[in-house]
Order: structure tokens, then C-alpha cells, then sequence
């Protein structure tokens, strides 16, 4: 392919795809934690667009390289995915219950905030092999783009989830560690 509308488009398009799983936990972290600052915000999306920029480059790499074992590695994606979604799905659906006569709700913590990441962008590994045919500064251009859309599509998300987590006060962590659940399922049966 060459840099093109045509090239720009698609990756637009490949991002606003790989960005709905994200976008779904952006949701249920603006839900859980309604008082987030702007600065706040942009850190979330910021990780969620990074991972999303990160997966793709990996599996480019791997696709370059050692590509006969990635393929042995591409069937776990689903199983890895669904894991991290669960264990971190169930500890605010825990929390959530546990919690549910405080008012206050905790933040996610950076290490959730990381296996978020990588749970949510694990499957943009695969993009490693749309991406193969090209070289490396288009693959680097594809994944930035894909970062952007990503960055974008989660603030949207984390200010809809503030919106809805405000209202919904204390049952917000609640119906988050759901979304995270049924996230985590959805990708396993696709």
C-alpha cells in the first residue's frame, strides 16, 4: 500500500474498530470513578490509545520476525483477553457490592489501568498481520493514527461514564465491573 486517502481511511476505520472494547471500559471507569479531573481523563485515554498503538507494532514486528510463533500464540488471545476482563471485572463487581453503602468510590488503580490496557488492545495484535506488506514507517504511521482514534473514542467514553457514574453514585462501580465482565465474554466468543 501507499500513503494514500485511501491508507488513512483504512486506518481510521481499523482504529474506531479496536477502539469499541476500549471505549466499553472507558465507560465503566468514568462510571466508577465520576469525579474524575481532565487530567484524569486524558491519562486513561492516553493508556488506552498507547496500548492500541503498541499491540500493532508488536504483532508488524513479530509478522517480521518470528512470525511462525506468533501464530501458535494468536489462538491464546481470546483466553488472555477474557482472564484480565474477569479478574478485573470482578474486583470492582466486588467492591462495588462490598462497598455499596460508601459513598466513596476509589480510583482504578495504575496497575488495573495497565492490565486494562493490554486486555482492551491484545486482539490489535492480529493487526500485525493486516499491517505486514507495510514498511516500517507506514506500520509506525498506522499505529499512531490508530492512537488518536483510540484517544478520542475513550475520552468520549470516560465522559459518558462520568455523566451516567454521577447519577448513578454508589451502584456506578457495580454495573462497571458488569461491563468489564460482559467485555471480556464478548471478546472470547468472537
Amino acid at each position: 500500500m501507499t500513503w494514500s486517502l485511501l491508507f488513512f481511511t483504512t486506518n481510521i476505520f481499523l482504529g474506531i474498530g479496536l477502539a469499541m472494547d476500549a471505549f466499553s471500559v472507558s465507560m465503566a471507569n468514568g462510571l466508577n470513578e465520576p469525579h474524575m479531573n481532565k487530567g484524569r481523563i486524558c491519562t486513561i485515554a492516553g493508556v488506552f490509545g498507547g496500548f492500541q498503538a503498541l499491540m500493532p507494532l508488536i504483532g508488524w514486528f513479530c509478522v517480521h520476525t518470528i512470525a511462525e510463533y506468533f501464530q501458535v500464540f494468536e489462538k491464546f488471545i481470546p483466553w488472555i483477553a477474557l482472564i484480565l476482563l474477569l479478574f478485573i471485572g470482578g474486583k470492582m463487581l466486588i467492591e462495588g457490592i462490598k462497598n455499596d453503602c460508601e459513598e466513596e468510590v476509589s480510583a482504578i488503580s495504575p496497575g488495573a489501568l495497565f492490565v486494562q490496557g493490554i486486555a482492551t488492545s491484545i486482539d490489535a495484535l492480529s493487526v500485525g498481520f493486516t499491517i505486514a506488506e507495510y514498511n516500517w514507517i507506514m506500520a509506525l504511521a498506522a499505529s499512531l493514527i490508530i492512537a488518536i482514534v483510540t484517544f478520542f473514542i475513550c475520552i468520549g467514553g470516560l465522559i459518558i461514564g462520568k455523566k451516567f457514574g454521577t447519577k448513578l453514585s454508589n451502584k456506578a462501580q457495580i454495573l462497571g465491573g458488569i461491563i468489564l465482565i460482559a467485555i471480556g465474554i464478548e471478546i472470547f466468543v468472537s
